[in-house]
Parts: structure tokens; sequence; C-alpha cells
């Protein structure tokens, strides 16, 4: 289903796949919303068998596959998984969809009744069951990285992160108990890829702010801000895309040269050229994956289809994922 925000339309389809065993995807990127599903239908979903996997789309296959696309290198190369991986959005290029926006909107809305949601939404592990409680990056401010260059907050890193966090989870902690994971919006090296990073920083901050206050995010929502089923052009589709760098080492400090870089990219807009095509390919790939290694639950995609997803998007979905070192 790709009816949202989902937070207003999602939950009676979400009931009925758990009660009857019906397997289900979305393109969910509402992490408050996934986790009150989580806490109501996941039992269900496992006594009827229902796969129920959220978050097919640029939300959150391109990140949650990503991470898990290194850490199978680095079983491979090392016999462990990195301790830390950091996403770095290099490029993404195509136009703001009007679902997305009204599902960001919905949240802010809701966080303003309900204060437990912003907890929520400021919690990494609030879509796994138990927190390992290791610390993680904040990913609200500038950050420098040695070797890669200058990052400023990325906007879909508050559902990314939850899903890969949750992957991690519901796999035994394949990728270890101390593992860490953070992502953001590359701008460069030196003292323009700094300026640049300041200045995104600055201008989210206005952003959020606008949005926040009730007054403002009205006049945004009637005269400036895309509508639920506007999105870009069919130009912008064809001519966008995006690419992701990887890179994991066995955490701060280390210095034994276990380290690896790794990419993804696609080859459309984001938001509705690749990911019509990423729960398309989920979709069919979930119908085809055994129960014996997927049965009901709540899954993330990399967690519910792993290398099997990675390799159908290569081949059908326009992504790719490959090691840069």
């Amino acid at each position: 289903t790709t009816v949202g925000p989902y937070q207003l339309y999602g939950e009676p389809l979400v009931a009925a796949c758990a009660r009857t065993g019906t397997d289900y995807v979305d393109l969910c990127g509402e992490p408050a919303w996934m986790a009150q599903m989580i806490a109501r239908y996941e039992g269900a979903a496992k006594a009827s068998g229902a796969r129920i996997a959220f978050s097919c789309g640029f939300d959150s296959i391109p990140f949650d596959c990503g991470v898990f696309y290194l850490q199978q290198e680095a079983m491979e190369r090392y016999g462990q998984p990195f301790s830390r991986v950091r996403g770095r959005v290099r490029t993404m290029k195509g136009g703001f969809s009007g679902g997305t926006m009204a599902s960001m909107l919905a949240t802010l809305e809701a966080g303003r009744r309900d204060p437990s949601i912003v907890k929520t939404m400021t919690n990494p592990y609030a879509l796994v069951p138990t927190s390992p409680g290791v610390r993680q990056p904040r990913g609200d401010a500038v950050v420098h990285d040695e070797g890669i260059g200058w990052s400023a907050p990325f906007i879909m890193a508050a559902i990314n992160t939850k899903n890969v966090h949750r992957t991690n989870a519901l796999s035994n902690y394949r990728y270890g108990r101390d593992f860490t994971y953070d992502e953001m919006q590359l701008m460069g090296e030196g003292a323009a890829g700094e300026k640049r990073a300041k200045a995104a920083l600055s201008q989210a901050r206005m952003q959020m702010a606008l949005l926040a206050f009730a007054p403002t995010r009205a006049l945004l929502r009637r005269f400036a801000l895309p509508k639920p089923g506007q999105g870009p052009s069919k130009e912008e589709r064809e001519t966008g895309a995006y690419e992701v760098l990887y890179v994991g080492d066995m955490g701060a400090g280390a210095s034994d040269g276990r380290t690896l870089r790794a990419a993804v990219s696609g080859d459309k807009d984001p938001g509705y050229g690749s990911t019509s095509k990423m729960i398309t390919e989920a979709a069919l790939c979930l119908k085809d994956t055994p129960r014996a290694s997927t049965p009901g639950g709540i899954w993330t995609p990399a967690a519910a289809m792993g290398e099997t997803l990675i390799a159908r998007l290569q081949e059908k979905a326009g992504l790719r994922f490959g090691v840069e070192n």
C-alpha cells in the first residue's frame, strides 16, 4: 500500500493483514506509527503467518540494505561485522513528494498532541524490542569525518537509522550489540564543504522552526508545500538519481586497518521513480521468500529478504551495490 500518511489511514489494513495471514509491504517513514503497529499487531502477525514489511521505498531500502550489504562484505573479509558504520548521502536529485510532506506534517501535529511521539522520534532504538544500551551518534550537528569530508544532518535519518537497528535486532544482532550507525548528508571537503554543511544546518533548523509553529505551518501548507499526489514531473523522475556511501570500521580509534567503503546508487528520482520500482520488487521478493526463513511477523526489508532482495533490486530496479576499495 502507498496510501499515507499511514498514521491517518494505515492501521485498518495492517490489522486486517495481521489477522488474516496476508503479506504486506508499504512505503512508511513514520516511526512513531510503526512502533504502535509493532506493539499492537506483531503478535497477531506471528500467529497468522502474515509477513508485514514496512519502509520498502527510499525510506529505507537503500539504507537498510546498504548496511546489510557492507556487513556481509565485512564478514566475508574479516570474519566479523563492523562495529561502526557511517552512512553519507553523496547525491540526491529529484523532486519532493507531497505525500512525504503530508506525513511529516501529520507527525509534527501528532507530536504537539502527544509528547511521547517526540520521544519516539529521537530514540534510535524505538523499533527494537530491547535496547542494547549503546550510545548512538545524534546526527543533529555538522560533523567532519577524516577521509570523508563535512556532513550536515539528513532529514530521513530519523526513520532509516531506526530500521537499521531493528534489522540488527531481528537478525539476532548480526551486526553486534555494540554496533553504532549514523546517517548524514555529505557536503564536501575543506573550507567550502564546512561552509556548505553549516549553511545546510541553518536552513534545516529554520525550516523546522517554521513547520513547528502552527500558523506558519498552515500558511506553508496552503501556499508553498506540495500536496499529497503532487510530485516531480516525468522528466525529473527520469533524470533523478542518488548515491549513498557507507564506511565501516571496528570503532572510533581503531587502527588495525579493517575498514571498507561501499556505495548504493539508484538510477531514478528517489521519491517516485526509484521508490515505485523498489516497493514492487520488494512485494514480489517477499511473495517468493519461504516462510521457513521469514515467518510471520513485522519485518524490515533487509531482515526479511536480505541478499535475495539486493540481487533482485540490482537486476530489476536500477539499484547498484558495490565495494569501492
